[in-house]
């Protein structure tokens, strides 16, 4: 059922922003007086499930449901159809337009993928506002990775600045570090002390290289929640509630400090002080035969805090969230050409789990304006037979006066569609992998 759920909202967000990416193409088409001679939603190979001819163009879906297309008369596209080369332009081919013109239609969906992206982010801003966590949501402050620990990071620490700067959702420490150029972080120590720590320029390398990309995580306190009956705990009157703070004489300050001194312990006895409403009390507590008192942990409840915007409120919010996404994803990229990230890349499984397992319209909704920004850089890539191809010519030509030789351009289509097959095949074989093994 979950795998059905996620199917459905993954082809219904991609005919969203296919369907919207294909007009950012078609419109200003249309508006060039340019033949538009096909509009697709998904792939009509080897046929098509609908299609209608109105006017000059064939309307139609496709029976493979990994995208869609516009087949603009004259243009060399993933189509491979080069017999219009062989005769005369015609006034209302595209290869018969100024070059200007030609950028304008073929930056068109990477142009409505940005704004689709962006007037989603302002839509979920303004409807269901957003949820964050603050120090105040996790009084306990964050578990901190070892790799971290090393340049100055402790566990228990709370995130008060970053760049000097106040941090709106402590969580995103994570995703700053490893993502943006971040060269302090001031933070408040278990003991109330503050403290600014120094990052070096690598960090997110540092992070990537160790699996660290989570390196901050909700610490979990060492209180009590339940007691094993005539258990050691038990019998020495431990209760519900009860915050462990020492164990022989070492400051306990998340859950695992606790468990792991109990396993270390080598005598029979364990000396343990707990904090019970205001109180210090100190135990010495047998231990059963598996090293163990008897008691389990209190998770913490964790409640975010919502903040709500106003409409004009949500179009600033829906702008940063959109400028920060494509930034992030960028500053990300340069780790897909490293062997780890090579072997991570994902295809359409990897996309689709991205969606969430119950039917969620807000999750649902920054989901699509995700992939759809995630679009629009990758379409942006000078890489032939994606748009950014096509402008890399154009460019050229507006820079040099000189159209490309179409033959040339054709090779290269070629070629870019088959690198793209190939990188097609190798993420899904990644998805494939990871699902076997």
């Amino acid at each position: 059922m979950i795998f059905l759920i996620k199917a459905i909202q993954f082809l219904l967000s991609l005919s969203i922003i296919v369907v919207l990416h294909e007009l950012g193409h078609f419109i200003p088409a249309k508006f060039f007086k340019t033949k538009v001679e096909k509009f697709y939603l998904f792939f009509d190979w080897p046929y098509s499930l609908v299609k209608k001819k109105i006017g000059e163009t064939v309307y139609g879906i496709g029976l493979i449901p990994l995208g869609g297309y516009v087949k603009i008369a004259g243009m060399i596209d993933e189509s491979m159809d080069t017999e219009h080369l062989e005769k005369e332009p015609e006034p209302w081919e595209y290869r018969s337009k100024p070059a200007w013109q030609r950028l304008v239609i073929i930056s068109g969906g990477i142009i409505v993928n940005l704004i689709l992206g962006f007037a989603i982010y302002m839509m979920v801003a303004f409807v269901w506002g957003k949820t964050v966590l603050t120090n105040e949501n996790l009084p306990a402050g964050f578990e901190v990775a070892e790799v971290m620990k090393s340049y100055g990071f402790n566990d228990g620490d709370k995130i008060l600045k970053v760049n000097g700067d106040d941090i709106e959702n402590v969580i995103d420490i994570n995703k700053f570090l490893f993502l943006r150029d971040i060269n302090s972080v001031t933070v408040e120590r278990y003991n109330g002390s503050k403290e600014n720590i120094s990052i070096p320029e690598n960090i997110g390398t540092i992070m990537f290289e160790n699996g660290a990309m989570n390196a901050f995580v909700p610490l979990v306190p060492a209180v009590i929640d339940s007691i094993v009956p005539d258990s050691p705990a038990y019998n020495a009157s431990l209760v519900k509630g009860d915050k462990i703070i020492k164990v022989n004489g070492n400051d306990i300050i998340k859950w695992q400090d606790f468990t792991e001194l109990v396993k270390l312990n080598t005598s029979s006895n364990i000396s343990i002080e707990i904090e019970r409403g205001g109180d210090v009390i100190s135990k010495l507590i047998p231990l059963n035969e598996d090293k163990k008192i008897g008691v389990s942990v209190l998770l913490p409840k964790i409640v975010p805090t919502k903040i709500e915007y106003s409409f004009f409120e949500s179009i600033n919010e829906g702008y940063q969230m959109a400028y920060w996404t494509l930034t992030d994803y960028i500053g990300q990229f340069k780790y897909v050409f490293t062997k780890k990230g090579a072997s991570q890349l994902g295809g359409f499984g990897a996309i689709g789990s991205l969606f969430p397992a119950t039917w969620n319209w807000k999750g649902f909704w920054e989901t699509t304006a995700l992939i759809s920004i995630i679009l629009a850089f990758m379409n942006a890539l000078p890489i032939p037979a994606l748009d950014g191809g096509h402008a890399m010519f154009l460019f050229y030509e507006m820079l040099t006066g000189r159209k490309p030789n179409d033959k040339i351009v054709g090779y290269a289509q070629m070629l870019g569609f088959f690198l793209l097959i190939a990188l097609v095949l190798f993420a899904n074989g990644n998805d494939l992998y990871r699902w076997l093994f």
